[in-house]
This record gives structure tokens, sequence and C-alpha cells, in this order.
């Protein structure tokens, strides 16, 4: 997990991702990235002809998203592995919540038909998971003590061991796990090299090879060694000015081996690169001999004749099924009295959390931005939010900005756009639309209770805009643009996510129902904006 601010990097991504809307190119060709959005911390294994992903989510809920796919570039959901986040009163959004804290930097392993992910949360000891299915349910183990960003290793014979580095020491130590791995039974430094963390270990041939990302420099380094006690030897790799500074490779089903590394790429979050490797006297190269040292902006796809399954990551929702589907999340562990699908079939509803402001509201509903640009609509009945409910739709992230429905007084309803920035110094809010009424009867005759709020995010220019109608065609915009941004000092420590929320400083009887939420991807805006 790189701690860095952005740098110079994230205009070399724009311009490697512009026009990538669609990654599989349909012709045995792939564009970087395979996903268009954060999915940060990637650790990709292989399972017979199946690669999976596991991704840090932070403080979302559900936690640590899976993802299978056949030809490591299209990608589906397989499930989150943490059902509910536990062992932090922080997760309910208590003591200010754990915006950038939580589930980060997971390894993903198989071994002897189980799958194991081993993760630290923030402020907690190290937990090895484990479950010979990978849609769970998962059981875990406790440590007995925290190794950041930790990296799973399976010998054949199945000892396992945890290569561990972090918080700039540049120390790795390696922690050797008791046969039933729920306990560390040694623990030494094998290796040091300044800055370094983010650790992968992976065998190939009588090598191990130890991949370390250097925040510090936005860099990755490779060490080998024929022991894994040592002694290494390092080589630098890539660099996000290059493609990328966190990851490691996955060898293919027909005995290649294949790079994913995670770049900086500004407000859309850390976005994850894969890409084509060869050897050099058993050192790993990163691109084609061609041209090494760089991921390539498009390359043959690694696995051929596979077609892209299952339901696309980014999707619409008409909240028909009894349960969200696995796009969505929420920014802390939800108050699950206050959310419903099956009081009113066909719709969501969402009961006014209690919190003073929209940062500190537990169930508010995310999915993530995607790139290069991406609209979310959602169709809302707003006749039952009362007074003091603040229910709306926008973004969430560094920059918050939305158009939220005001319950007042005697049953009357106001829209109010506000942008809120997370700062070092606290939380920045600018209302630039105080009150504008918005009449029940209207709603009423012209849609039967419905609002149409929408926010467009432009990750080309890296702003965004929101708009609402009262009858689903003709918009109005509210409030103007605002910004998009990313930072790990601030926000949320992802990229920018579309926000439903519901609250009230004394949440009453009122609620909201979402009756649907339309999303569209594609390169640019429409040329004309409806």
């Amino acid at each position: 997990m790189n701690r860095l601010r952005l740098s110079a990097a994230a205009a070399w991504m724009a311009a490697l991702c512009l026009g990538a809307a669609a990654a599989d190119n349909g012709n045995g060709s792939y564009t970087n990235p395979p996903l268009y959005a954060d999915y940060p911390d990637p650790d990709i294994i292989r399972v017979g002809e199946d690669f999976y992903f596991v991704t840090t989510t932070f403080a979302n809920s559900p936690g640590l998203t899976l993802l299978q796919s056949r030809d490591l570039v299209n990608w589906s959901f397989v499930s989150h592995l943490v059902p509910r986040l536990d062992g932090d009163e922080r997760f309910d959004l208590k003591q200010g919540g754990a915006y950038r804290h939580g589930m980060f930097a997971a390894s993903l392993r198989h071994h002897a038909g189980m799958f194991y992910v081993a993760v630290t949360p923030v402020n907690q000891n190290t937990r090895i998971y484990y479950s010979k299915d990978i849609k769970g349910p998962w059981a875990y183990h406790t440590l007995d003590r925290a190794a950041f960003d930790p990296a799973l290793f399976f010998e054949p014979d199945g000892k396992a061991y945890i290569a561990t580095s972090g918080g700039w020491d540049g120390t790795v130590n390696l922690l050797a796990l008791s046969g039933d791995y729920s306990r560390v039974v040694d623990a030494r430094k094998i290796h040091y090299y300044k800055g370094a963390e983010g650790s992968k270990l992976v065998k190939r041939g009588e090598y191990y090879y130890l991949f370390n990302a250097l925040p510090g420099k936005l860099a990755l380094i490779v060490s080998r060694a024929k022991s894994l006690y040592g002694p290494w030897e390092s080589r630098p790799q890539i660099d996000d000015r290059s493609g990328g500074h966190q990851g490691a490779i996955v060898d293919l089903p027909d005995g290649n081996w294949y790079g994913f590394v995670m770049v900086d790429a500004g407000p859309i979050g850390r976005m994850t690169n894969i890409s084509p490797i060869f050897w050099e006297d058993d050192w790993p190269v990163w691109g084609t001999k061609e041209a090494p040292g760089r991921v390539p902006a498009s390359a043959v796809k690694p696995v051929q004749g596979k077609p892209a399954q299952g339901k696309a990551l980014a999707a619409s929702d008409d909240f028909g099924a009894p349960v969200l589907g696995l796009q969505w999340q929420w920014n802390h562990n939800p108050v699950d009295s206050r959310w419903s699908l099956s009081e009113r079939p066909g719709f969501l509803r969402l009961k006014p959390t209690e919190a003073d402001e929209f940062w500190t509201a537990r169930n508010t509903l995310t999915q993530k931005g995607q790139g290069p640009w991406s609209r979310g609509v959602v169709a809302l009945d707003v006749s039952h939010v009362k007074e003091g409910d603040v229910c709306g739709f926008g973004t969430l992230g560094k920059y918050n900005g939305h158009i939220a429905v005001v319950g007042g007084a005697d049953g009357k309803l106001a829209l109010r756009m506000q942008v809120i920035e997370d700062t070092l110094t606290g939380r920045q809010a600018e209302v630039r639309v105080p009150s504008l009424p918005l009449p029940l009867s209207a709603l009423a005759s012209a849609s039967a209770g419905k609002l149409w709020l929408r926010t467009d995010m432009d990750f080309r220019t890296n702003m965004a805009e929101v708009a609402y109608s009262v009858d689903g065609k003709a918009w109005h915009g509210l409030g103007g643009s605002f910004k998009l941004g990313y930072d790990w000092r601030t926000g949320t420590f992802q990229g920018q996510q579309y926000a439903l929320f519901c609250y009230n400083p004394q949440p009453g009887a009122g609620y909201l129902d979402v009756d649907s939420f339309e999303f569209t991807r594609a390169d640019a805006p429409p040329a004309t904006m409806p």
C-alpha cells in the first residue's frame, strides 16, 4: 500500500488509457488497464484455467473483493471475502470511522485444494482466511502479530511462510507458520532494501522471487535467491512512468508468465495493468523483447480464445433481486435495520441513519467510478422524505459533490447542492445551492413522486457534474462542475465512487425509495449532453 502523493505518472497513465473504455479489443489483443477503475494492491493467482484476483477495499463493506478471469483481461465478480468488517468499532463509523483504514494489501494463495488469504486489518493482527470454495464461506486464524502487507507463500510440501515489509524501513522479515497455519513458529530478517513494502513471493525453477514496491520512488524492485532465507540479489523493474510500482507475476497454463502491477492514476484511483514478461538470465523483464522495461499500452492477450464471461463489474440495477449485487458496497458496515430490498419489492429502501453530515452517515451505498467517463442516474421516489431527512446521490472520495433532497416542515422538499472536500485540516463544505424548492405536487403530477438525479464523472478532465430531472427527460444542472481527486492522507484512499445516501440528525418515519440505478461508461461524454 503506497503512501506517496501523485506524480507526473498520472499524466502518463491518462495517456496510456485514453480511449480504453473496453480492454478486450476483440481481435486477440487487449488495451491496458483491463479494469479502468480503482482495483488496487493486486494479488493474482492461477488455479487450473482460472485466474483469481484479490483487491483492497479499505472500510467498504463487504470487504476484500475477489474477481475471476480465464484470460487476465475479462474479469467478473466472485464474491467479497469479508461479509462484515469486524475487530474495530470504527468499521461501524464510530470514533470518526475507518476511511483509509480497514482491509488492504491482501495476499491470495491456493494449496492442496484450499484457498488462503492473508491480510492485516489496520491496527489489528494478521489473519489467515481459508476456504475450499473461492466463493466462501471463509474462516480465519489470527496470528500473534501484525505483518504489514503480508506475502503468503506455500512450499509444495505444505510449509507456509509470510514475507512482510513496510513502514518505510525496508527490512523484509520471513515468518514461518505452524502446520495448521494458525501460529508463527519462527521469525527472522532475510533481506533489506530501503523503502521496500508490498511484498509478493513467487517461485520459478530454482529461484524464489521477492517483489517489493518502493513507494518513495513509485517503483517496483525484484530480488531473487535460491533459498527463502537468502542471500538475495536485487534489480529494479519498472515504475509508474513505465507501468506501475506494486505487483508481481503469475504463470499461464502454457508455462509462460505474465505480470500484474498497480499504478497511481489520479482521481480514478490506483488501477492494475497487466504485461507480458520475458526472462533474461533468470530475471523477469517487463514488456516485450522489442520494447523491454515498460508495460505496453496494448499487447496480445495472455490466453487466446476465451470470451468475456459474467456481468460487467460496474452495472445498472433495478433492485429486483433479493440481495444487493456484488457491484455495490457500503461506505462502512451498514445498519441493517435501516435499509431493505423486501419492504417494497423492486425498490431499495434507505431509511435515514443518524448523522449530522454526509461524511459521518452510515448506509451510504457506493459503486466505483469508471473511466474514461461514466454516468450514474438514479430514479427516486421522494414522496416519503420527511422533515430533517437528507437523501441524495453524488460522489464519495476526496471530493464529495452531490444533490440532496432535504425534507422541510409541512412536507415541503427542497434540493441542495454542496461540495465537501476532505483536507488535512478538516472537511471544507461549500454549499453552492442552499435550497431549491421542489413541490411534491409537481412531482406527483409528472411522474408519481419520482425524481431523477444524475452524476457524471470525467476522468479525462478530473471534473464532475450533477443534475436533476422531474420527468427523466429534461435535465437541469445544479451547482456547476466540481473537482475529482485522490489522496492517501485524506478522503477514502480510493478512487472516486458513486454514492447513494440518506441521513437525518434525528431520524423519524421518513425514507427514500430507489427505483433504479442506470450506469453508462464511455470514452467521452455524449456530444450533446441531455
